[in-house]
C-alpha cells in the first residue's frame, strides 16, 4: 500500500493522531494537500512553533510559540467542519504533561468528528503513554519514477538535452536523496559545469557521502579501481559485466530481479577487496564499507539497534554496494556465551535481511577462512553467487605483473619479460606480486638506476608467499573449491 492509499484509509477510519516520520517536510505537505484535494474534502491547517498557524487568514499566527494553544484550535472549529491539522516538529512537546493530557482528551472528540491531527517530524519519538493513540506512517524518499519525472522537468526547464542512458544513470544515482537535495545538487552542477553530463555523477555521489558521514558504522569509499585493474578471474569478470545494467529502469521493465550480492572466498591477497571496489566503479554506484566491529555495543540491545540503523541507511542510499570485509571474523560458528547471545541475534537479523531485502543494496562480502563461516550465510539465497579466488595461475600472474608495472612505468612497461616473471612467481598472490615490484624499485632506487626484470626476479626469490606459510588452510580451501560447492573465479582451462 502506497502512502496516499494508507493515509486515505486512516482518515476515513477516523484515526485520531497520525505520526509521519520524514525528512521531507515540504514534500509530504504538498503530497497531503494534493491527496486531500483529490480524494477528500477537508480544510488543512498547518502549524509550526515559530509562526503558528499559516495558510489560513482566519487563524493566521494562532498558537504562535504555544503548542497547547495550537491544540485548542481543534476544539474551536465546529464539529461539522472536516479538518486536518498538520503539526510540524510537535513530537518535541509530547513529553509535556499538559500536551500529553490534552491529546488524550482530544482523541475522544476526534473519534466522533471528521478531524485528524498529523504530526510531521524527521525523528521518531513518542512517549509510552501516547503510543496506543498514535499511528505511525513512514513517508519514503522519492521513488525511481518520481526522481525520473523531477529530473525530466528540471532538464526541460533548463533547455538541456541529454540522452536516455545518461538520464537513467542520473536517476539511479539520485535514489536515496530527497527532491530538495536533488534540486540543490543539480544547481551546484549547473553552476560548475554549465550543463548536465557524465561529470555530474561524481558530484551526486559526493552528496550521498555527506549523508553517510553522519554515521560511524558505515564509511563511504571513493575508488578509481575498475575491472581492468584486476588480473585474471575471467569467470568473475564475466558475471559482473552481465549485471552492470541490472539496476536500471530497463532491467526492471524486463522483469529482472535486482542482484542481491556476492560472497568472495579465497586466500589473502587474491584480490577480493579490490574486486569489491572495482564493482562500485564499474557499476557507478556508491561504495559503503561496513565496520562490523562498530556494530557491537556494550549496552543490551545496542548492537541490534546499530544493525537496523546500518540497514536503514544502506536502503535509503540504494542502489549502492555494501562491502563487508572479512565477514568470517565478524560472524563465526563459534557459539560464544560471553556476549549473552548478542552475536547470534545480530547474525540472525543480518541473514534475514539478506534473504528478504527488496531494496537494491548489492552486498559484497569477503572471507579468508570458510570454516569459520556459519552455514546460514553460505546457504543459497543469501547471495546470488559464491566465488572462490584461488592463487593466480601463470597466465594470470603475467597479467597482474603487466597491470602493476604499467601503473608504475607506463612508458617502459613493454621492456619487461612477463613470461619469466610469471614462471618465477609460482604460489604468489596478486598482493605479493605487487610487493615484489615495489621491493625491486627500492633496490634500484638505492643504486640510482631504473629497475628491471632481474630486480623483480631477485625480489621474488627473497619473498616467502603466505600460501607456503599456511599450507594447511590453503589446501583446505582448494579442496573445498574442488568439491563443486563453490564457483571458481578463474576458468579451469587457464594455465
Amino acid at each position: 500500500m502506497n502512502f496516499n492509499d494508507e493515509l486515505k484509509l486512516l482518515l476515513k477510519a477516523r484515526y485520531p493522531i497520525i505520526y509521519i516520520n520524514t525528512i521531507e517536510e515540504d514534500r509530504v505537505e504538498y503530497v497531503i494537500r494534493k491527496s486531500i484535494k483529490t480524494n477528500l474534502n477537508r480544510s488543512i491547517y498547518s502549524w509550526d512553533f515559530v509562526d503558528g498557524y499559516t495558510n489560513n487568514p482566519n487563524n493566521e499566527g494562532f498558537g504562535k510559540r504555544n503548542p497547547l494553544q495550537a491544540l485548542e484550535l481543534v476544539e474551536r472549529l465546529t464539529s461539522e467542519t472536516p479538518a486536518l491539522f498538520l503539526l510540524k516538529d510537535f513530537n518535541r512537546f509530547l513529553n509535556d504533561i499538559s500536551i500529553s493530557r490534552k491529546l488524550k482528551n482530544l482523541t475522544r472528540t476526534l473519534k466522533l468528528q471528521p478531524k485528524t491531527i498529523i504530526i510531521i517530524s524527521s525523528e521518531l519519538s513518542i512517549p509510552s503513554e501516547l503510543q496506543d493513540l498514535i499511528t505511525i506512517v513512514n513517508f519514503q524518499l522519492p521513488t525511481e519514477n518520481e526522481i525520473h519525472d523531477e529530473l525530466t522537468r528540471l532538464i526541460t526547464s533548463l533547455n538541456l538535452k541529454i540522452d536516455n542512458q545518461l538520464l537513467e544513470n542520473l536517476t539511479r544515482v539520485c535514489q536515496g536523496l530527497s527532491l530538495e537535495r536533488i534540486r540543490r545538487v543539480l544547481s551546484k552542477i549547473i553552476a560548475t559545469y554549465k550543463t548536465i553530463d557524465e561529470n555530474s555523477i561524481p558530484i551526486l555521489l559526493s552528496e550521498k557521502k555527506q549523508i553517510i558521514s553522519q554515521t560511524e558504522i558505515l564509511e563511504y569509499w571513493s575508488t578509481s579501481d575498475n575491472i581492468s585493474s584486476i588480473g585474471g578471474v575471467d569467470n568473475l569478470k564475466d558475471w559482473l559485466k552481465k549485471r552492470k545494467t541490472a539496476f536500471g529502469i530497463q532491467a526492471l521493465n524486463y522483469g529482472l530481479p535486482t542482484p542481491r550480492g556476492l560472497l568472495l572466498i579465497g586466500i589473502q591477497g587474491t584480490g577480493k577487496s579490490l574486486t569489491s571496489k572495482a564493482i562500485a566503479t564499474e557499476w557507478q554506484l556508491p561504495l559503503l564499507k561496513l565496520d562490523v566491529g562498530k556494530l557491537f555495543g556494550g549496552i543490551v540491545g545496542e548492537s541490534e539497534s546499530r544493525l537496523r540503523q546500518m540497514i536503514g541507511l544502506a536502503e535509503t542510499l540504494s542502489p549502492c554496494i555494501l562491502w563487508i570485509d572479512e565477514i568470517d571474523k565478524a560472524f563465526t560458528m563459534n557459539d560464544s556465551k560471553s556476549d549473552s547471545g548478542t552475536s547470534n541475534r545480530v547474525l540472525a537479523t543480518f541473514i534475514s535481511w539478506l534473504s528478504e531485502k527488496t531494496k537494491p543494496v548489492f552486498v559484497v562480502a569477503t572471507a579468508n577462512n570458510v570454516e569459520l563461516l556459519p552455514l546460514e550465510i553460505i546457504r543459497k539465497g543469501r547471495f546470488d553467487e559464491i566465488f572462490f579466488l584461488d592463487l593466480p595461475k601463470r597466465y594470470e600472474r603475467e597479467q597482474i605483473f603487466k597491470i602493476h608495472i604499467q601503473e608504475f612505468r607506463p612508458k617502459s612497461c613493454d621492456t619487461f619479460d612477463y613470461t619469466r616473471l610469471g614462471e618465477l612467481s609460482e604460489s604468489f598472490s596478486g598482493a605479493e606480486i605487487r610487493q615484489s615490484i615495489i621491493e625491486a624499485m627500492y633496490h634500484a632506487f638505492y643504486e640510482n638506476r631504473e629497475f628491471n626484470t632481474d630486480d623483480i626476479c631477485d625480489a621474488l626469490t627473497e619473498l616467502v608467499p603466505l600460501s607456503q606459510l599456511e599450507t594447511k588452510q590453503s589446501l583446505k580451501l582448494k579442496n573445498w573449491a574442488a568439491s563443486g560447492r563453490i564457483r571458481l573465479a578463474s576458468s579451469k582451462n587457464i594455465q
